[in-house]
């Protein structure tokens, strides 16, 4: 899909709030459920994919079984919620031995096992939002002992709720990251949301003050320029609400 793509910096294949989040993605659900929700936390969309059996219910990409990705960035980055339920992910890689590799994380294993194909890791996820940095270069390398070439499939499985998938030429700081890829959560300062009793009684007051003004002012520069005055500061003092 993206092989003869210039692929530099950031390669984004799923976002919650896009238009068409899964427009590359294939979905399988079984006694479970694959919807965008609006997430309590980040007061914002997401992917929500829950299912009482992870391997029944999950996203792939590509759509096209007989496809692949061929993104040659070397980190997968996705930003996934902790629902404290069961929860897997798999990579699938080439290497420069021509061989497909498959990386499978899960928060239900406990320990590392490497199969020719197939390398299963134990994976721990915080409370709430989490962002999962996964180096596939340095997996390829510590696991096989060969070079990572480039990713050829992504699969997501439940439970867990999805803000953004992407992979980057490296690790970037939160301050580096372009606005869009980071998770914004909700401002918690009450006085950016205040609109109190007190609050209102002091546009109240302004509100008076710049009307009496305004009603009985003269064509006098002063008196204007005071009305004008009290009406800025309403203004203002509303829009700080």
């Amino acid at each position: 899909m993206f092989k003869n793509t210039f692929q530099s910096g950031f390669l984004s294949i799923l976002y919650s709030i896009g238009s068409k989040p899964l427009q590359i993605w294939d979905k399988k659900v079984r006694n479970g459920h694959i919807k965008r929700i609006t997430d309590n936390d980040i007061q914002s969309l997401v992917l929500e994919v829950e299912g009482t059996n992870v391997s029944t219910t999950y996203i792939t990409c590509p759509a096209d079984p007989k496809k692949t990705l061929g993104i040659k960035l070397p980190f997968l980055v996705m930003i996934i919620k902790n629902l404290k339920k069961y929860f897997t992910f798999e990579v699938q890689v080439l290497d420069d031995k021509n061989v497909r590799r498959r990386f499978r994380a899960s928060n239900y294993q406990s320990t590392t096992r490497v199969k020719p194909f197939i390398c299963t890791m134990p994976m721990r996820l915080d409370d709430g939002w989490n962002q999962i940095q996964f180096n596939l270069s340095d997996f390829t390398r510590r696991a096989y002992g060969t070079n990572y070439i480039e990713t050829l499939r992504v699969q997501i499985h439940a439970n867990c709720r999805i803000r953004r998938v992407y992979f980057s030429d490296r690790l970037y700081s939160e301050d580096e990251l372009p606005a869009e890829f980071k998770l914004y959560l909700p401002v918690q300062n009450k006085a950016k949301v205040r609109c109190s009793c007190t609050d209102f009684f002091i546009f109240f007051i302004l509100f008076c003050i710049n009307l009496v003004y305004f009603l009985h002012s003269s064509d006098s520069r002063l008196d204007s320029f005071i009305s004008s005055l009290c009406f800025v500061c309403t203004c203002l003092y509303w829009m700080d609400f």
